[in-house]
């Protein structure tokens, strides 16, 4: 029975590399001179830290990130942009958190919009994964086009994988 996955993974190699390259870039910049930007991974990798010493520059950073994120091809849906916050006399943080596997309450949107969409097939949960199948290799397509339309109201890095017939 032909079926695929939907995932939502990041490639942790370009992680880091759009890190790096933002980390580089803002030392270079004149704007960041005596503004102490970082950029911190956590160690679970499931955080990112922005790090400067005012909430413009703060900001300022995040845009950089974006840009290299973005050039690197990780989805800027992957991301959830949690509140700048204080952390001292002349620092402030942003923290983002990436997202790794589809959440329970995402997947059972996809598989009610699978079941609205009355195509033959079925879905089913499988940890942070999602399994679709079916009997139509073309019903499977038709859902790959269906998911891709709603990725943008649903802000969820998706992914196909291990399609088979």
């Amino acid at each position: 029975m032909p079926s695929f996955d939907v995932i939502s993974k990041i490639d942790q190699a370009e992680l880091d590399n759009a890190v790096n390259q933002t980390k580089k870039e803002l030392s270079t910049r004149y704007d960041f001179q005596g503004a102490q930007p970082d950029i911190v991974i956590s160690p679970d990798r499931a955080l990112l830290t922005v790090k400067a010493n005012t909430e413009e520059r703060v900001k300022a950073a995040k845009e950089v990130l974006l840009a290299k994120l973005a050039k690197r091809g990780i989805s800027l849906h992957a991301l959830e942009f949690l509140d700048i916050e204080k952390t001292g006399l002349h620092s402030v943080k942003q923290n983002i958190k990436l997202q790794q596997g589809i959440p329970v309450e995402k997947a059972k949107e996809l598989v009610k919009l699978l079941k609205e969409s009355k195509l033959k097939l079925q879905g089913s949960i499988q940890g942070d994964e999602l399994r679709i199948s079916g009997k139509n290799k073309d019903d499977l397509q038709a859902a790959m086009a269906l998911f891709r339309k709603e990725q943008e109201r649903l802000k969820l890095d998706m992914q196909f994988t291990n399609f088979r017939e």
